[in-house]
C-alpha cells in the first residue's frame, strides 16, 4: 500500500471512513461526530437563553423548555465533550507512546460507531416529537412517569453510545499498558497520555453502574418491572446513587484529559520542561481516586445523615489539594520561561483563573449546610459550567488549535483564533459569572420563566448576551476551519517549533503506519532531548523490518447499525408503559439483534490476519516515520 496521497472520489473517501480502523481517521470521525453534537447542544443552549432573556417570555412552552435543557445537558456531556476528547486521544496518544495504532483497532472503530448511532437515536426523539424531559440526570421519580417515548430514546440511546465509551476506555488502557515504545516507563509518559490512562480507568469503573441503572430504568418503562417505582416496592433513591457513582467520576473523566492537554501546551509555549512532573502524575492519580469516592455529595439534600455528610464533605474538599498542586505547577512552569503567546497558550492562560473559580465554588458545594441552600439554584448551574466550559471546553478549543496541524497538516488562522478566543472568553464569563448571583438572589434552576420585578431581569439579559457571544465565536471557528481546509498550505512536522513529545517528530499528518522503526525513548520529552542533541528525528530501537497492519472492515458499522435497528423494536414492544406497542416491534427487535450478533459471529469465525508492509517498500518509501535518517 502506498502512503502517497492520491485524488479520490467522494464515494471512495466515504467508504474509507466507513471501514477504517486507523486511529488517526477514527480521530477525524470523533472530531466531526462530536463537533456535530456540540453544535446541536450549543443551539439548544441558545434557545434556552432566548427563553430566559426576559421575564415571562413565551418563546418556548414549558414542556419544550424541559425537553430543551434535558437534551442540552445530555448531548453536551455524552455526545460532545467525551467524543471530542476521544478525538484528541485517538489522534495523539498512540503517537506519544511510539505505537503504530491502538491495541484493538477493530474495537476502536466499533466504539466510534456505537457512540454515533446511539447519539443519532437519541436525537431522533426531536424528529418524532417525544424528546426526554426529566433532566440529563433523568431521576427515576420523574422519568418513570414521563409521557411518550422521550425517556425511552434517552435510555436506549445512552445505552448504545455508553457501550462505545466503555469499549474505547478499555482499549486505551490496553494500549497504554502494552504498547509503549522501549524505554518509555510509566514515569516517562507524557502527561496527556497519563491523564488519558487515569480517565480510562475511571471509565472502566464508572460506566458499569450507569449501564446497570439504565438497564433497570429501561426494564421498568418497557417491560413493566419495578426497580424504581416506590408504589410497587422499588426505590427511586437507588437510581440517584447509581447515577452519581457514574456522574461524579464523569466530571473527572472529562477534566483530567483537559488537564493533560494544558500540561502539553504550557511547557511547549513556555519553552520549559513541565515543573514537578512526578507530583503532577501523583496528583492526577489522587484526583482520579478521590473523584470516584465522593459521588454522595450530590445527594446531601436526600437526607444521608450527619456522619455520611461529614465524610463526603471532607473528601470532596480534599480534592482541592492535588488540584492546587497542578495549578501551581503550571504557574511555576511558566515562571522564568520564554513565554510565546499563541492561540493554544491563550486558552491555557484563560483556563487557569476560570477553572480555579469553578473549583472554589465546588469546595463551597462540599459544605453540606451551604449545599442545602444553593442546591436547586442557578449557583449550581454557574459552578458546573465554570468547571465544564472553563476546564473542558477551553481545553478542547486550545487542543484543537494545538493539534490541528498534526491531525490535518494545516494550520488554523492565528488571527481568527485570537478573535474566537476573545469572544468566547468574554461571552463565557458574561454568561455564567452573573449566574452565581442569580442563584444567590433566589433564581431556581430548571424553570422556564420568572416573574418581573424580582431583580432577576438584568442578570438574565446579561447571561443571554454572553451566550450569543459564545455562539458567534463558534461560528468564527467554523469559518477558520473552512478557510484552513480550502488552503493548500502544508506544515512541517514541528510547526510550533518547540514540540517536546514524540508526535512532533512525525510528519503532519503522520504516515499511516506512524513509525517506520519503533523509536527508543531516552527520557521525558523524548523529541526535545533528540533536538537538543542535534538529531533530526527519533533514535530507532530496532532495525528496519516488515510492519504488520490491520485490514479495514465494515463490520463495526454493521454491528452498531443492528443495535440501532433493534432499539426501535425494543421501544415499541407490546409491553411498553406508554401503551402504544406495535405488532412489527418484536420482528424488528429480532432482526436488529440478528444483524448485530450475526456479524459478531462472522467476525469470530473468520480469520482476518491483516497485512504486512514489506521492508523493501519501507526502504523505498520517502516518508521517514519520525526516525532519523
Amino acid at each position: 500500500m502506498s502512503s502517497i496521497a492520491a485524488k479520490r472520489s467522494v464515494g471512495a473517501v466515504l467508504w474509507e471512513y466507513l471501514t477504517t480502523v486507523d486511529h488517526k481517521k477514527i480521530a477525524h470521525l470523533y472530531l466531526f461526530g462530536g463537533g456535530f453534537f456540540f453544535l446541536l447542544g450549543g443551539i439548544e443552549a441558545l434557545l434556552i437563553r432566548i427563553q430566559l432573556l426576559k421575564p415571562q417570555f413565551g418563546f418556548l412552552s414549558e414542556e419544550t423548555f424541559n425537553e430543551m435543557f434535558t437534551m442540552h445537558g445530555t448531548t453536551m456531556i455524552f455526545l460532545a465533550a467525551m467524543p471530542l476528547l476521544f478525538a484528541l486521544m485517538n489522534a495523539i496518544v498512540p503517537l506519544q507512546i511510539g505505537a503504530r495504532d491502538v491495541a484493538f483497532p477493530f474495537l476502536n472503530a466499533l466504539g466510534f460507531w456505537l457512540f454515533f448511532f446511539g447519539g443519532i437515536f437519541l436525537n431522533l426523539a426531536w424528529v418524532f416529537g417525544d424528546a426526554p424531559d426529566a433532566g440529563w440526570t433523568s431521576y427515576a421519580s420523574l422519568s418513570l412517569f414521563s409521557e411518550g417515548h422521550g425517556i425511552d430514546y434517552y435510555t436506549l440511546g445512552i445505552q448504545i453510545s455508553g457501550f462505545g465509551t466503555l469499549i474505547s476506555g478499555i482499549n486505551f488502557l490496553a494500549t497504554i499498558i502494552n504498547m509503549r515504545a522501549p524505554g518509555m516507563t510509566f514515569m516517562r509518559m507524557p502527561m496527556f497520555t497519563w491523564t488519558t490512562f487515569i480517565a480510562s480507568s475511571l471509565i472502566l469503573f464508572a460506566f458499569p453502574p450507569l449501564t446497570a441503572s439504565v438497564f433497570y430504568l429501561m426494564f421498568d418503562r418497557l417491560l413493566g418491572t419495578n426497580f424504581f417505582d416506590v408504589t410497587a416496592g422499588g426505590n427511586t433513591i437507588i437510581w440517584e446513587h447509581f447515577f452519581w457513582i457514574f456522574g461524579h467520576p464523569e466530571v473527572y473523566i472529562l477534566v483530567l484529559p483537559a488537564f493533560g492537554i494544558f500540561s502539553e501546551i504550557i511547557p511547549t509555549f513556555s519553552r520549559k520542561r513541565l515543573f514537578g512532573y512526578s507530583s503532577m502524575v501523583f496528583a492526577t492519580i489522587l484526583i482520579g481516586f478521590l473523584g470516584f469516592m465522593v459521588w454522595a455529595h450530590h445527594m446531601f439534600t436526600t437526607g444521608l445523615g450527619n456522619v455520611a455528610n461529614a465524610i463526603f464533605a471532607v473528601a470532596t474538599m480534599a480534592i482541592a489539594v492535588p488540584t492546587g498542586i497542578k495549578i501551581f505547577n503550571w504557574l511555576l512552569t511558566m515562571w522564568g520561561g520564554k513565554i510565546k503567546i499563541t492561540v493554544p497558550m491563550l486558552y491555557a492562560l484563560g483556563f487557569i483563573p476560570s477553572f480555579v473559580m469553578g473549583g472554589v465554588t465546588g469546595v463551597m458545594q462540599g459544605i453540606a449546610p451551604l449545599d442545602y441552600q444553593l442546591h436547586d439554584t442557578y449557583f449550581i448551574v454557574a459552578h458546573f459550567h465554570y468547571v465544564i466550559i472553563g476546564g473542558v471546553v477551553f481545553a478542547l478549543l486550545g487542543g484543537a488549535h494545538f493539534y490541528w496541524p498534526k491531525m490535518f497538516g494545516k494550520m488554523l488562522s492565528e488571527k481568527l483564533g485570537y478573535i474566537t478566543f476573545v469572544l468566547f472568553f468574554i461571552g463565557f464569563h458574561l454568561t455564567f459569572f452573573i449566574q452565581h448571583f442569580l442563584g444567590l438572589w433566589g433564581m431556581p434552576r430548571r424553570v422556564a420563566t420568572y416573574l418581573p420585578g424580582q431583580g432577576l431581569d438584568l442578570g438574565n439579559m446579561i447571561s443571554s448576551i454572553g451566550a450569543f457571544l459564545m455562539g458567534i465565536a463558534v461560528i468564527i471557528l467554523l469559518v477558520n476551519i473552512v478557510i484552513s481546509t480550502v488552503k493548500k498550505q502544508k506544515v512541517s512536522n514541528d510547526p510550533w517549533e518547540d514540540g517536546r513529545t514524540m508526535e512532533w517528530a512525525l510528519e503532519s499528518p503522520p504516515v499511516y503506519y506512524n513509525f517506520k522503526q519503533t523509536p527508543f525513548v531516552r527520557g521525558i520529552d523524548t523529541y526535545w532531548i533528540e533536538k537538543m542533541e542535534g538529531n533530526k528525528g527519533l533514535t530507532p530501537a530496532k532495525p528496519l523490518d516488515d510492519i504488520h497492519m490491520p485490514n479495514n472492515t465494515i463490520m463495526p458499522f454493521i454491528i452498531s447499525l443492528g443495535l440501532f435497528i433493534a432499539a426501535f423494536g425494543m421501544m415499541y414492544n407490546p409491553l411498553n408503559q406508554v401503551g402504544d406497542g406495535k405488532p412489527w416491534a418484536i420482528p424488528v427487535l429480532i432482526i436488529g439483534l440478528c444483524i448485530t450478533f450475526g456479524t459478531m459471529l462472522i467476525r469470530s469465525i473468520k480469520d482476518d490476519l491483516g497485512y504486512h508492509i514489506p521492508k523493501k517498500d519501507l526502504t523505498d518509501d520517502e516518508h521517514k516515520g519520525g526516525v532519523a535518517s
